[in-house]
């Protein structure tokens, strides 16, 4: 389903890559008792960002079976939408087991190129993305995912058709807009052309 995602993050799994997308499309688009929920999630390198990182609580993940911890795993869905109310961000492995939540990420400023408007949650992936080898992948409170590689901006889902008429693109240069049911994903168009409308 993010073909064109996946393209542009290539260091990893799309099996685990996938899922974890999928999960923040859900949380996105759910929210939580009836409001938006914003959350983070940085895949892989996780001994890097680990050591990039602190809990803000008693890790609610710790202790638990990796089976039961593994992102592909349904009945995890359910926990991790409950822990996103929390403040903080998930950890999760190159495998795509989920090694902690509720994390604060110590990501020095580095170079990254945020566009304006973005907050502190999009700043810690991008930040965390180029120091280590991890993916960022954010849930904004207004509803949209953004994934951050090596410091950049390298996607945008629109999990709500009625947010394409309100959302800033903060794609920079020429940008590829694909329509997956009712998801619209924004990646930066490779190819020199006009703006796919």
């Amino acid at each position: 389903m993010f073909e064109t995602i996946l393209c542009q993050v290539t260091e990893y799994d799309p099996d685990i890559l996938e899922p974890l997308i999928g999960l923040a499309v859900e949380i996105a688009r759910e929210g939580r008792e009836g409001r938006r929920v914003g959350t983070l999630f940085t895949l892989g390198d996780e001994h890097a960002v680990l050591a990039r990182s602190r809990p803000l609580i008693l890790d609610p993940l710790l202790g638990h079976p990796e089976s039961s911890r593994q992102v592909t795993n349904l009945n995890l869905r359910g926990t991790i939408k409950e822990l996103a109310q929390l403040d903080g961000g998930f950890v999760v492995s190159h495998h795509g087991i989920v090694l902690s939540g509720c994390r604060y990420l110590d990501a020095v400023a580095a170079q990254v190129d945020v566009p304006l408007g973005l907050g502190s949650r999009h700043i810690a992936a991008a930040n965390m993305s180029a120091v280590t080898r991890a993916v960022g992948i954010v849930v904004s409170e207004s509803s949209l995912v953004r994934l951050f590689c090596h410091g950049q901006l390298v996607g945008e889902i629109i999990p709500e058709v009625w947010m394409m008429d309100h959302a800033a693109q903060h794609l920079r240069g020429n940008v590829k807009r694909e329509q997956v049911g009712e998801l619209t994903i924004l990646t930066p168009n490779l190819r020199q052309g006009p703006i796919t409308k």
